[in-house]
């Protein structure tokens, strides 16, 4: 295939400067394909595995799928092959993806901003318990995750939860993710403004869309007006921030080039600021410079914090607003601190219109089919048809009248969902692990919920917000690096019997909202899953003692010594 400039009816002029060449940016004259995936993407849009999965994959089965759509374009559709069961953690960067692959499916259903009727709910769960064996866990990106899926069940799968207006376009690939929105988005007392109707037109003109459908990489965003910062904007492409400029009113302040994983980077401001009105078309052209501009040569420098990171805030909104927006944004404010410790919304909240919305908290994202009808169900019982996911692993029913709340709490709680948590269930989220996921090499989901009760039966007073990210590999899809605690799976030496086993290496002091900044790591420090909660008990011990009056975890962190520390 001759080179040219795939088609990209918004793209701006090429300029052909030669400049990052080698990186592979279209923007720059560069369209040859330079690895594998790039190919992939240029041979067929990802999205137009759709009609092969409904029209032969689901009706000759498993063996008959493409390997590039297996292992490829089938995320564009939400879908990733899951873990081979009995795999062990030392394996996982020595086979071959096919030996790796078992022949069922995760299936990511998103949830943009987390808004959900009881009526999706039900759906969801009924969907969790014919389709997934019951799974259904909470993201912390306001997602839910089944797993056990079979190629032959998508089809009906999709029918169902697009009949009552879900989707799971684009939730996984090279491709515009699920947009993170506040869950309490025009209910709450204390919002700055609604972002629900950005998310909405975002969703509209962005999220299928053939012109956005091949970029460089994930590409993650956030929209909240809440005052509590409560959507990880820090650590997102891009994400818009409510603000109150002194001259034009609420609006957002824009940030860009936040992300995780191996090499982490807080996102930065560009200084500008957002009406309300206008959030979508500034979403457009920083996913418009992602596209043109991203470097796609290699994979682990492919998303946009590394571009940011190269050219600097000034030059980036100069070609924003100059190539893809053609006008300047207003300067605006920064966003103040969050007003709050905790910023996943659980416990009982009065709305601006006088009734309540209830936050509760599963252990670490883990629910089931069966659970979440209930949920649907409880929460029609006492008044509300809306609920909200989190971008913390949690879940809220809205609308809720004052004589109903006593009543909706008690039902929670019996299906072991806390509206009043410990800091540890609170506080602690786990990746999908190496039960499910090809990358991991050690076990989250179980590890995370016999911490905390570990931790409540052993420190039964601490009574301190602390976060417990725990993560099966180094890609921090649980934010290890921004944890208070952070906790990195890994393969170590048991000092006992000397033999490789499952544990993790140990981030220190991290935090978003607050001083955002990276966990400390101390040198050395690396703890096995088996001797992991006495670890926290002790580090923790010690912050008890030595911690000064309003001192945070993360605050004592930074001048204790690596002898507290280990």
């Amino acid at each position: 295939m001759a080179d040219s400039a795939p088609p990209s009816p918004a793209a701006p002029p090429r300029r052909k400067t030669g400049r990052h060449r080698g990186e592979g940016q279209w923007a720059v004259g560069h369209f040859t394909p330079l690895n594998a995936n790039e190919q992939a993407k240029r041979d067929d849009d990802g999205l137009n595995v759709r009609t092969r999965i409904e029209t032969i994959y689901s009706k000759a089965g498993f063996h008959s799928i493409d390997p590039s759509d297996l292992r490829g374009r089938m995320r564009w559709w939400g879908l990733y092959t899951q873990r081979r069961p009995g795999i062990d953690g030392g394996k996982t960067a020595v086979l071959a993806p096919e030996e790796l692959d078992d022949e069922f499916f995760m299936l990511r259903v998103r949830i943009d901003g987390g808004r959900l009727t009881t009526g999706q709910l039900r759906v969801i769960g009924e969907v969790s318990e014919e389709f997934a064996r019951g799974t259904a866990d909470l993201t912390d990106r306001q997602n839910i995750q089944y797993h056990w899926i079979r190629i032959e069940d998508v089809p009906e799968i999709w029918r169902r939860l697009e009949a009552v207006g879900l989707s799971t376009t684009e939730a996984c690939g090279d491709t515009p993710r699920v947009i993170l929105g506040s869950p309490v988005a025009g209910i709450a007392e204390d919002e700055i403004l609604d972002g629900t109707p950005a998310i909405e037109e975002i969703q509209r003109r962005f999220i299928g869309n053939p012109d956005f459908s091949n970029l460089p990489r994930k590409f993650k965003s956030a929209v909240s007006g809440s005052p509590l910062l409560d959507v990880a904007h820090e650590i997102n492409d891009v994400a818009f921030v409510g603000v109150h400029h002194p001259e034009h009113g609420p609006g957002f302040d824009l940030w860009v080039g936040g992300g995780l994983s191996t090499n982490p980077r807080i996102g930065v401001r560009l200084g500008a600021w957002v009406p309300l009105a206008d959030v979508a078309d500034v979403y457009g052209g920083v996913i418009g410079i992602f596209r043109d501009y991203g470097y796609r040569r290699l994979r682990n420098r492919a998303r946009l914090k590394f571009l940011v990171a190269d050219w600097g805030p000034a030059k980036f909104r100069q070609v924003l607003e100059d190539e893809y927006l053609g006008r300047p944004l207003a300067d605006g404010p920064a966003p103040g601190q969050p007003v709050e410790r905790w910023r996943d919304h659980v416990g009982v909240h009065r709305q601006k219109d006088g009734r309540f919305y209830v936050g509760f908290a599963p252990r670490v994202g883990r629910v089931d089919g069966a659970t979440l009808t209930k949920i649907a169900a409880l929460a029609e019982e006492h008044g509300s048809g809306r609920l909200r996911t989190t971008a913390e692993q949690k879940m809220i029913v809205l609308d809720v009248p004052e004589e109903q709340v006593a009543s909706l709490v008690a039902g929670l709680e019996a299906l072991d969902l806390r509206v009043g948590p410990s800091p540890f269930r609170r506080g602690t989220m786990a990746c999908t692990g190496i039960e499910f996921c090809k990358l991991a090499i050690v076990e989250t989901k179980a590890r995370g919920a016999a911490l905390i009760d570990e931790l409540e039966r052993r420190l039964p007073d601490f009574d301190e917000p602390l976060t417990i990210n725990v993560n099966g590999c180094p890609n921090a899809c649980a934010r290890i690096q921004v944890a208070d605690i952070g906790l990195k799976g890994q393969l170590v030496t048991d000092d006992v019997t000397g033999r490789q086993v499952e544990g993790f290496q140990v981030h220190l002091g991290g935090a978003l909202g607050l001083e955002a900044g990276f966990g400390r790591k101390v040198r050395g420090l690396k703890v096995t899953s088996a001797g992991l909660p006495d670890y926290v008990e002790r580090v923790l011990r010690r912050y008890q003692r030595q911690r000064t009056d309003g001192e945070r975890f993360a605050q004592w962190v930074t001048r204790a010594s690596e002898e507290d520390l280990s």
